[in-house]
């Protein structure tokens, strides 16, 4: 490990419960509410200073969200006093009122003609069921959230300015027992673009790392929002280590055939993850009370097929799905980018340091955090590997979101 002694880098802190864990109401008091972040000036460029409300700017996990319309919902979570562990049909179950609420205001003003606000109203909509079905669909109401936040994500996004729709890529000729079964406006086999892919991470699916689209659409780059293996509607068997090798074959196979699609410019984004630490066991059994909002340890438990079966997970995950035991991490590589922070309390900094003493040379930075200052890294590298001139800065304006209905 990356840590004096052979201990994780964030040893000292691994037993110390982040207070965000006693209530809802602590959550939203103490990790929800204001936040401030300096993203620094890289490499002579000029920084950007955010401070604000996660809700009230619409940023991560409000994508598309409005504080007015989380408000009641929390209020009425903090009157009943959601704690751990948490009922997660009634967690889910207070949302689903002001979501409906939306989702009939966005209908009467789509079949009005007013689809700027029928896409904003829709949007909205989808951000309630996301934090209702957050941070995974484990329960039967947090299924129902997931199934009808797709649907007024992709309402709301069919209707935008600049739309962005849903693609079925097949998946058989790659597929195994177990797995189930767009370009920016203007693209075309003579005026191709280049493809960013957004590998969506634990908890965000595509409905809402849509947000990202904006930014690439003014840089004329097509964007490809795809969730992983135990996530959203991935088909690959979340309990099976080679599901994503199998998804991605099939994903790739569709992409070469995008007349669209400059073949020489396509670059992929991977967001949060490890590759071995992040499986051992004195992590996951510290991992719940640490940064994250909920019980992470025990979502990646679901995710990774193991359902409820906790102890198990602990037991088989190290060797089931370490890179470093499979001997990925030996093999060459594209070119890689590792960013994260050095405090990162979701997924071990350790992992990363592992990366660069295994397989090719790669690049990597260390922040003292990571988000938003990761994403000026992220971005000045995309920008050189795709050749597109264009300001991180500039870029990242596009994210927050402000409701105008």
């Amino acid at each position: 490990m990356a840590g004096p002694g052979g201990n994780f880098w964030i040893q000292d802190k691994l037993s110390t419960p982040a207070v965000h864990h006693q209530s809802f109401k602590a959550l939203w008091e103490t990790k929800w509410k204001p936040r401030s972040h300096l993203v620094s000036a890289v490499n002579g460029m000029i920084g950007v200073q955010l401070t604000y409300w996660q809700c009230d700017m619409g940023v991560y996990p409000f994508m598309f969200g409005a504080t007015k319309d989380f408000q009641p919902v929390v209020d009425e979570i903090i009157k009943r006093d959601l704690k751990k562990p948490y009922d997660w049909d009634e967690y889910a179950q207070c949302f689903f009122p002001k979501a409906e609420e939306l989702v009939a205001e966005a209908s009467s003003a789509e079949k009005d003609g007013d689809k700027p606000k029928a896409s904003e109203l829709y949007l909205r909509a989808s951000a309630l069921y996301r934090i209702a079905r957050f941070p995974a669909p484990r329960s039967e109401k947090q299924r129902y959230a997931w199934e009808m936040g797709k649907e007024a994500a992709r309402k709301g996004l069919g209707l935008h300015e600049f739309p962005m729709t849903e693609v079925t890529i097949p998946h058989t000729k790659h597929a195994a027992p177990g797995d189930g079964t767009t370009p920016t406006r203007g693209a075309s086999a003579t005026n191709q673009v280049p493809l960013v892919i957004i590998f969506t991470g634990l908890d965000g699916y595509r409905t809402e790392l849509a947000v990202w689209k904006e930014g690439w659409r003014q840089v004329g780059c097509a964007t490809l929002i795809v969730e992983i293996p135990g996530t959203g509607d991935n088909p690959g068997l979340a309990s099976d280590p080679e599901s994503p090798d199998r998804v991605w074959s099939s994903m790739f196979d569709w992409v070469a055939q995008q007349a669209e699609i400059d073949q020489d410019r396509v670059c992929a984004v991977a967001l949060g993850g490890g590759c071995h630490y992040m499986f051992d066991p004195v992590w996951l059994d510290n991992a719940d009370h640490l940064e994250y909002p909920f019980d992470l340890a025990h979502t990646l438990c679901y995710k990774f097929g193991y359902g409820k079966d906790f102890t198990r997970f602990k037991k088989e995950a190290m060797e089931k799905f370490s890179l470093l035991n499979d001997g990925t991490l030996d093999k060459t590589c594209a070119k890689l980018l590792l960013v994260n922070g050095t405090e990162d309390e979701i997924f071990p900094i350790d992992d990363y340091h592992l990366c660069l003493q295994h397989g090719s040379p790669k690049k990597a930075r260390q922040e003292t955090y990571g988000e938003p200052e990761s994403f000026m890294v992220i971005l000045q590298e995309l920008f050189a590997v795709l050749d597109i001139k264009a300001h991180p800065g500039k870029f990242l304006s596009t994210l927050p979101f402000q409701p105008k209905y």
